[in-house]
């Protein structure tokens, strides 16, 4: 029984088991991908017009993305917090929304669905914190590929939950909105507990690298199921018995990842030459000076001024060791105020606070980067029905499947190319960066042109480009300004994304769309207005009118691809300025 109970704990403090919990929070979190779903229900049964599911849609895309409180709470609250307000928020945003919707409460004004469905969403963004902060400490050497595969599902979480609501079968479309408020709370909730730093530098396996292998392959067979079942079920009539199997085979790609840590623990003796060698004595101690100092950053002079003069004739790894004790007793006068540190501003690679980071040019080129390269890609997203629409397709949703399924995509394999890049040639992340706007740059190119097939490819570039933003920026961002304050971080660059959204897709977008409809509709007798826009024109109800033809996004596509031009150059901008913060990172390995 004390063996058993030794294996459990073990199990419970597995940073596999983390990882695993994590995706499955993430599976569900995705929230906001869910919107294109459950806007028709909204707008019919409120009886709203297409500007103002557009004005709803930005509020989505705003509460998905601005981050700063959860990325602040998670300094002061345990994880589980943070995960349980979320699922609240999650819970009282969507839920409300779902009584409006089903009658049972009165109608609200539209700035009031505005905030409920931004509170809703908002409580994605705990999801999120919670999932990479504890995957990305317990994975410090694996960071690229724990941000793609998290940040993977919940891209894909759209999709799950849809085909979990072809299960229910439910006649009453806004179940949808039910299952949304009540769904990725439920899992957040169960797994609070387990969702937690553990200490996972001290876990290193030399089955890790095999590990990943098995996550990734039950990423790339549950990319192409979903889309298999998704087509099978657009083109012919399947039975509900048909759909319950389809589910069923879902579940069990989902928890097969369980495998892992089950066998990790159970099956495998646990003292592992790789993980002998990591908690050996020397190590233990040089870890602990490191963990008790880690907050205090000595210069170089003021280590020289402390060390015997025979720590110079000692072999090198020796005389780290004494240096690190050094720094631990320096670090400890320091607390007991027999000694006063001047603290110097951190470099590169070193652990950042938030201010210390704004003031730092290459934060910056990472924000307006992304703001243009996964703003553009936003755009497309949000635009893409009525893109479709405009070039003559009549099932817009395979293009909305395609999206979500190649999203899912670029964010696994952004995470796992980038890796590559860092940890075999030592060579900056933010290099895939520049390859993924390139492919945004691409795809905006083919919309515009409108040739036969290019919406397919157009959709298929876009996806990859704007998912491989999501696996590589959170995972340069930690390496460049570290783990101490990487959620405040975090959160901050993910409001690039809604900046850009508004500015490309609601002043741009739109205002041309809205243009190019009303020539349409009137002819000669079209009046030209510009492109005005003001945000209480934005929510005022209009009569929308539809665009035909490669016209209504020609002008939006090309400036979109020449913005994303700029955003390669603001990246390659980054990569030769991080170089030689990459090659003392990853180049001694």
């Amino acid at each position: 029984m004390g063996r058993f109970g030794e294996k459990f704990t073990s199990f419970f403090n597995n940073r596999w088991l983390v990882f695993v919990a994590a995706m499955w929070v993430q599976s569900c979190g995705g929230i906001g991908y869910v919107f294109g779903s459950i806007s028709p229900v909204i707008k019919s049964s409120l009886s709203y017009n297409q500007r103002q599911v557009a004005s709803l849609g930005v509020a989505k895309d705003l509460g998905d993305s601005v981050g700063f409180l959860p990325g602040i709470l998670s300094d002061f609250l345990p994880l589980w917090g943070v995960l349980l307000i979320g699922a609240i928020q999650n819970l009282i945003g969507y839920g409300w929304v779902w009584l409006v919707v089903t009658g049972r409460t009165p109608v609200l004004p539209l700035w009031a669905m505005c905030i409920l469905i931004f509170v809703g969403t908002n409580g994605e963004t705990y999801f999120n914190t919670a999932a990479l902060v504890s995957c990305v400490q317990n994975f410090p050497k694996s960071r690229g590929p724990v941000v793609g595969i998290l940040k993977g599902f919940a891209g894909l979480s759209g999709a799950i939950l849809t085909q979990i609501y072809a299960l229910l079968h439910s006649p009453d479309q806004a179940s949808l909105i039910f299952m949304v408020a009540v769904g990725p709370g439920i899992v957040a909730i169960s797994l609070m507990f387990i969702i937690r730093p553990v200490g996972g530098h001290r876990q290193v396996r030399s089955s890790d690298g095999f590990s990943f292998s098995i996550i990734y392959g039950v990423c790339l067979i549950l990319a192409a199921y979903l889309m298999g079942v998704m087509l099978v079920q657009d083109l012919v009539y399947v039975s509900e018995t048909v759909v319950t199997i389809f589910t069923l085979i879902l579940f069990v790609l989902l928890l097969f990842p369980i495998v892992i840590p089950i066998f990790l623990n159970f099956f495998r003796d646990p003292k592992s030459p790789a993980e002998e060698a990591l908690l050996s004595p020397d190590k233990q101690e040089s870890s602990k000076s490191q963990d008790s100092s880690q907050d205090i950053l000595f210069s170089e002079s003021e280590l020289e001024d402390e060390k015997p003069k025979e720590a110079d004739l000692l072999p090198a790894s020796e005389r780290r060791k004494r240096m690190a004790r050094l720094q631990s007793r320096i670090a400890q006068a320091a607390a007991e105020g027999a000694v006063r540190i001047k603290k110097r501003r951190p470099h590169r690679g070193e652990d950042f606070t938030m201010m210390e980071a704004l003031i730092k040019a290459d934060l910056w080129l990472i924000f307006f980067s992304l703001m243009l390269g996964s703003g553009s890609g936003l755009t497309v997203i949000d635009n893409l029905g009525q893109m479709s629409e405009s070039l003559g397709y009549d099932n817009t949703h395979v293009f909305v499947s395609m999206i979500s399924i190649f999203n899912f995509l670029g964010r696994i394999g952004g995470g796992y190319f980038s890796e590559r890049v860092v940890s075999d040639y030592a060579y900056p992340r933010p290099v895939a960066m520049a390859v993924a706007q390139v492919f945004l740059a691409v795809g905006h190119f083919l919309f515009a042109m409108g040739w036969p097939g290019s919406m397919y490819v157009g959709t298929l570039l876009v996806g990859l480009g704007y998912g491989a933003h999501w696996a590589i920026v959170p995972a340069a961002a930690s390496e460049l300004f570290g783990l101490k304050k990487f959620a405040a971080l975090y959160n901050f660059l993910t409001m690039a994304n809604p900046a850009g959204s508004l500015i490309m897709s609601g002043v741009l977008a739109s205002s041309i769309y809205d243009r190019e409809a009303e020539k349409q509709a009137h002819g000669q007798n079209y009046i030209h207005r510009g492109l005005s826009f003001s945000f209480p024109n934005f929510l005022r109800a209009e009569e929308s009118l539809k665009c035909k033809g490669t016209i209504c996004f020609f002008v939006t596509s090309l400036t979109l691809s020449g913005l994303c031009v700029v955003a390669v150059i603001l990246s390659l901008i980054l990569v030769h300025r991080t170089k030689p913060v990459y090659r003392n990172l990853y180049g001694r390995r």
